[in-house]
């Protein structure tokens, strides 16, 4: 995945692997517990059996979960700290985001009241 690649392009090829709300979801499930099985994560999610499947394979596929297989049961976890980070990081960056324009829209309102 990173040979011979620009760095911005296997960057934008992670947040590929981020694109999805329930993608998104999944890795915020698992960034709460060290680890949670399929069984438990289609009870929290909701989803279906083959659609968990998908979106966690994606996952597994850019890295970001690693999985483990106990007889029966399959466990997923975030194959890196630095996962729940992005997270974090994420989070933080779009209340920022949000508050600025809230802040925004205020002084706006407040310049049309002005004007008026």
């Amino acid at each position: 995945m990173l040979t011979g690649r620009p760095l911005n392009e296997v960057k934008a090829d992670l947040f590929k692997g981020l694109a999805h709300p329930v993608r998104i979801r999944v890795l915020e499930l698992l960034a709460e517990e060290d680890e949670r099985t399929v069984a438990e994560l289609l009870e929290v999610t909701g989803l279906e059996a083959s659609h968990l499947s998908q979106h966690l394979r994606v996952l597994r596929t850019y890295g970001l979960v690693v999985s483990e297989r106990r007889a029966s049961t399959v466990a997923y976890r975030l194959a890196h700290p630095s996962v729940a980070g992005l997270l974090t990081a994420a989070r933080t960056l779009l209340h920022d985001v949000l508050l600025s324009h809230q802040v925004l829209g205020a002084q706006a309102a407040q310049l049309a009241e002005a004007q008026s």
